[in-house]
């Protein structure tokens, strides 16, 4: 394994006042540069796709599709959306039509908010860098990125090329662990992005108020699947059971445990073994390291064990552990109850536990009696239900008869709600991330012939010429409105085949009437 060059110390505080000088020359002021910036960002990752594999596998285990399905082609998507985009972005707009201010010519101008942090994680330590790297970019930002320390060999490949591909007075990389993270949360930034645990999160965030710096958390959270008999089975399976093995279980918008009515817990374990046996024939072993991914370091290796040996469920499969290889082999307890130790905190590795309820409404009894998640998932082919679940419950996203992919679709926000999280990354919205919206009239001197009452002393006459502004309001109601029950799904379609039979009843009734006069 690649041995990772720490920053030293003493140059923390001189990459910090380079890139606020790197700012300060408004180099990135250019939408041109900001876009040359971001292409050569692209070639960095197409250019060295085959040594981020590796980096990759020698960090994670991580089997080369994997690799470019959920970082590779992720981060060059990312970063080509944003290159075509950033001209449209960066353009001030106009608020909606005001008669009481449009002639002041408002405008929202989008500005850089300065040097930022980005503080990215092990799991994803590519995409979950690239991406943000590229939102600050097209911000026009300046950026200190801190990769993990866990990843050595990514973090060493990112050392080594940023520097050749993009320019060193707006982009910089310091490595290292606790003393250099502690180091450059002590200095002044004009945002931060942490991607992480909750406990770092809570670190991250303090370190911030000092200075009332904004802050981005991405923090994950254990992430709930809720199955409804009435699901397409097989499909629900093979994707629940590919978004918890995945890169190993090490994804924060990965399943975490599932709720299953106590009565389809047996046919839906079935369905979970033929996913895996499908998954995973001999010829693909997941104990072959082509095929899955390895736990990232000897204590998270040994907190998921823990877990998995404290459980008092029922294996349905897997379970078979190496601590000489990080391998923790794909693994569904049944019957698990809400005070396990799978339960106990997020899992981040691959053991899957299923919780037996009633029904959906102790199902999301359970949901709302924890922390809001990252993710939560539903697998069901009934609309009302779907509707039921998302309206009754929080959740940084809201996702039906999927897993993971998600944070990769185009146009949607990534981020979570109270401990999963705050603020939100991906495509636009991490432009949006890094920018100032500032605000701005042009007043003309005339507006005095209107607004001069503001000024004192300040008369009757003056007062009643303010008054004459006070917005009107709608007329009063009588009272609160009735809160309607929410109408079942299949009461509407009685309903509305209630309103055909009568119309068509009706029109043969004229008919008839025409016919015999």
């Amino acid at each position: 394994m690649s041995q990772l060059v720490f920053t030293p110390l003493e140059e923390i505080d001189k990459i910090h006042a380079e890139l606020r000088t790197g700012y300060e020359s408004g180099k990135l002021k250019s939408i041109e540069y900001r876009k040359y910036q971001l292409l050569q960002l692209g070639y960095l990752v197409k250019d060295n796709s085959q040594r981020i594999q590796e980096a990759l596998a020698a960090d994670l285990g991580r089997p080369p599709l994997e690799s470019h399905f959920l970082e590779i082609s992720s981060s060059i998507g990312d970063i080509k959306h944003a290159y075509s985009n950033v001209e449209k972005w960066a353009r001030p707009e106009k608020p909606a039509f005001s008669l009481n201010f449009t002639v002041m010519r408002p405008v929202i101008y989008k500005e850089a908010k300065g040097v930022v942090l980005i503080i990215s994680p092990f799991n994803y330590p590519v995409w979950l860098t690239i991406g943000p790297v590229a939102g600050a970019i097209s911000a026009g930002n300046s950026v200190v990125l801190k990769p993990s320390e866990l990843t050595p060999a990514t973090s060493s490949l990112l050392a080594e090329l940023i520097p050749k591909y993009l320019d060193s007075d707006l982009v910089r990389v310091v490595n290292g662990a606790i003393p250099e993270t502690t180091k450059l949360l002590s200095l002044q930034w004009d945002h931060i992005m942490y991607t992480g645990s909750g406990r770092v999160g809570k670190i991250v965030a303090t370190a911030a108020a000092k200075y009332l710096t904004p802050v981005t958390l991405e923090l994950g959270g254990k992430s709930p699947v809720i199955i409804d008999p009435d699901c397409d089975l097989t499909t629900a399976a093979r994707r629940i059971l590919w978004g918890k093995v995945v890169n190993a279980g090490q994804t924060c918008v990965a399943p975490d445990y599932i709720l299953v009515p106590k009565s389809f817990q047996d046919k839906f374990v079935e369905a979970l073994k033929l996913a895996h046996e499908s998954f995973y024939p001999k010829s693909a072993d997941p104990s072959l390291p082509a095929n899955y991914s390895r736990i990232i370091t000897p204590q998270a290796f040994k907190r998921i064990k823990g877990l998995l040996d404290n459980t008092q469920g029922d294996v349905v499969f897997g379970g078979q552990t190496d601590e000489a290889t990080k391998f923790i082999a794909p693994t569904v307890v049944k019957d698990v109850k809400a005070d396990d130790s799978l339960m106990s905190e997020e899992i981040f590795g691959p053991l899957l536990p299923i919780v037996p309820v009633e029904d959906v409404d102790e199902a999301i009894a359970f949901i709302n009696a924890r922390d809001h998640p990252l993710a939560l998932y539903v697998f069901s082919q009934n609309a009302h239900f779907k509707e039921k679940v998302f309206n009754n419950t929080q959740s940084g996203a809201a996702i039906a008869n999927e897993t993971v992919i998600h944070p990769g679709a185009e146009g949607l926000p990534f981020g979570g709600v109270g401990p999963s999280g705050y603020g939100a990354h991906t495509g636009k919205f991490s432009f949006d991330t890094f920018t100032h919206l500032r605000s701005s009239l042009d007043s003309p001197g005339w507006i005095d012939r209107i607004l001069g009452f503001r000024y004192p002393p300040y008369t009757d006459s003056k007062f009643k010429a303010a008054m004459r502004l006070l917005p009107s309001l709608p007329a009063r109601p009588a009272g609160p409105p009735a809160v309607a029950a929410r109408t079942k799904w299949w009461g509407r379609w009685f309903f509305l085949a209630f309103v055909v039979a009568v119309a068509g009843g009706l029109t043969n009734r004229l008919k008839t009437m025409r016919g015999s006069s």
